[in-house]
């Protein structure tokens, strides 16, 4: 039993980091449609600007502060120069300058830092078999979920982002700046994306920290739904939890495939993810 709990913990708050990353695709995909293989690029960005500031200031929670604050801004930059003139054009132009722009910011993070691993604080403690630096990371996706949810349900400005991703012709004739819409949606899935990075970034951080983990998270975010903030949270956790489990019983050289496994059982019963709403079929 103690075994159990063990991976438990753990499962958690692996699936924690999952579902931060996994929960900040399913925000940009919610705003236009585009599956963001930048993604990681921002978390990137933003451990390493927490990287340097700590290294400046010896305070971890300047660099937190910093890395949240240069993930918002990586997010606005790229939207607005880079995605939106290509938007219109192609979803699949979209999708290759993502990936283009990951392999870009990799190599330039690479050649200001090097290739080397860098050592990266946690939170707290990451000592025993629910640390605090454990904590602190299950806690602040509960977090995030509670702030996401309130935003979508209750904030006019979530209404107003909803509008211009499924209805922008609509949105603007009701006076919604649909552009304006979708750069905050970027803002606040490249935030999330930024927490993220600084909670699976600990201990060592190099520019292919985030690779496997970004996996990881579209996996989550394909067995949650693609359109469901909450599904990608979902998906996360059991993410984490299934690698943990098998891991610990199975071996850790079967985790990947467990997740792949995963992915199938899901995929065969509920195709369009966990809690994704049905589509009405035209005849």
């Amino acid at each position: 039993m103690e075994k159990f709990l063990d991976l438990t913990y753990n499962g958690l708050s692996s699936g924690a980091v999952y579902a931060a990353l996994a929960l900040s695709l399913v925000i940009i995909f919610q705003a236009t449609r585009l599956v963001n293989f930048a993604q990681p690029a921002f978390a990137l960005v933003s451990a390493y600007t927490a990287f340097a500031v700590i290294q400046a200031t010896d305070s971890y929670w300047l660099g937190f502060g910093a890395a949240l604050v240069a993930g918002a801004l990586a997010g606005a930059l790229v939207e607005r120069v880079v995605i939106r003139p290509i938007a219109s054009k192609s979803e699949l132009n979209a999708i290759i300058v993502t990936l283009g722009l990951l392999l870009v910011i990799q190599g330039v993070i690479g050649m200001i830092w090097g290739s080397q691993e860098h050592g990266l604080r946690y939170a707290f403690d990451y000592k025993g078999d629910f640390s605090p630096a454990d904590v602190f990371a299950v806690a602040s996706i509960a977090v995030v979920a509670v702030l996401v949810f309130v935003l979508y349900r209750f904030s006019p400005l979530g209404l107003r982002m909803r509008a211009a991703a499924f209805r922008p012709e609509a949105a603007r004739l009701s006076g919604v700046k649909v552009g304006l819409m979708l750069t905050a949606g970027w803002v606040i899935a490249s935030t999330i994306g930024a927490l993220a990075g600084m909670l699976a970034g600990p201990p060592f951080l190099s520019p292919h920290s985030f690779d496997l983990v970004f996996v990881f998270a579209i996996t989550a975010a394909v067995i949650g739904g693609l359109d469901s903030p909450f599904g990608a949270i979902l998906g996360g956790l059991l993410m984490g939890l299934a690698m943990s489990y098998v891991s610990g019983y199975v071996g850790p050289e079967v985790a990947t495939l467990a997740a792949l496994a995963v992915v199938v059982l899901v995929l065969s019963v509920r195709p369009d993810g966990i809690l994704s709403r049905p589509k009405a079929r035209k005849v």
